[in-house]
């Protein structure tokens, strides 16, 4: 059985033109795009998208700088798609990311990692509500 999940293309990717190298990434590792589009968010958005960190310490420069230009919200299907996806992603700090993974390839730091991805099952319903509409859940 398939399960879907949530992705974003971040502003730092999207900048540097990174895409479509992405968006090839993920669909030749199988995952099916459900709904795609290109926003730009208020740094308001990015507070509600990010709320669950609004204690961290990291919480006023990752709601800048997602709000910093357009990215590219996913809605991802797949056998075991959050899983799957994370992998794929590899580690958030893409220096220790493995070889051959999305942020191996495209991110510049901890910071601009290119490539945002739910973590639970939960997550993925929040974060897919909070982006997309019903009907364009197909």
């Amino acid at each position: 059985m398939s399960q879907r999940t949530f992705s974003i293309i971040k502003p730092d990717a999207v900048r540097k033109g990174y895409t479509g190298a992405i968006l090839a990434e993920i669909e030749k590792a199988g995952f099916k795009i459900v709904s795609i589009k290109k926003i730009s968010i208020s740094r308001a958005q990015a507070e509600g998208f990010y709320h669950v960190h609004a204690a961290r310490p990291f919480f006023g420069e990752l709601t800048e700088f997602m709000s910093s230009g357009p990215i590219v919200p996913l809605i991802l299907e797949k056998k075991n798609a959050i899983a799957d996806l994370r992998t794929l992603m590899g580690a958030t700090d893409p220096a220790k990311a493995e070889e051959g993974t999305i942020r191996k390839k495209f991110a510049a730091s901890i910071g601009e990692n290119a490539i945002h991805g739910s973590d639970a099952a939960d997550t993925a319903e929040f974060e897919i509500g909070y982006f997309f509409a019903g009907y364009e859940l197909k």
